[in-house]
């Protein structure tokens, strides 16, 4: 994961107002597991990230997808 993914996670999360630790809860995991993620420190599974993403109401594109990679 690169900065930028992390950056839309965050920002994601906190659109709807919710802590890590709000996420955390909705999806499973520790409030330590999403600041990792945050963080760049944590690759999540697939699992986690499709929680993750249905609570934040994107898709993984929206997430994950790094459209310099494609150039």
């Amino acid at each position: 994961m690169n900065e930028e993914k992390n950056l839309r996670m965050r920002d994601a999360r906190t659109r709807l107002g919710l802590s890590q630790t709000d996420l955390a809860e909705h999806v499973g995991a520790t409030r330590q597991t999403i600041g990792l993620i945050e963080a760049g420190r944590y690759n999540p599974s697939l699992k986690l990230c499709t929680a993750i993403c249905k609570t934040l109401g994107i898709t993984l594109n929206d997430l994950f997808w790094d459209e310099d990679a494609t150039s």
